[in-house]
């Protein structure tokens, strides 16, 4: 089971957030994932983002690739 680390919108219209998700790669967007691994809001400035860094790395080195947005997010952040 390929596993990514990805976005998953949330939020009303026009007004999007997103959750940091660990989700199996067949399954949608919006659809069934594994485990919450924090959040991401664009909006606010500066952008927010907050995710548990001992999860984030639990499930690298369990072989979960991050999305390009997410590997992005993460590298500012300096957890890759």
């Amino acid at each position: 089971m390929p596993v990514r680390i990805r976005l998953m919108r949330m939020g009303r219209k026009k007004r999007p957030f997103f959750r940091v998700v660990a989700a199996d790669s067949r399954s949608p967007r919006d659809g069934k994932f594994l485990e919450t691994l924090g959040y991401y809001d664009p909006l606010k400035k500066p952008y927010e983002f907050k995710v548990d860094p001992e999860k984030i790395k639990s499930w690298l080195a369990r072989g979960a690739e991050p999305t390009e947005t997410v590997r992005a997010l993460l590298k500012r952040e300096g957890l890759l």
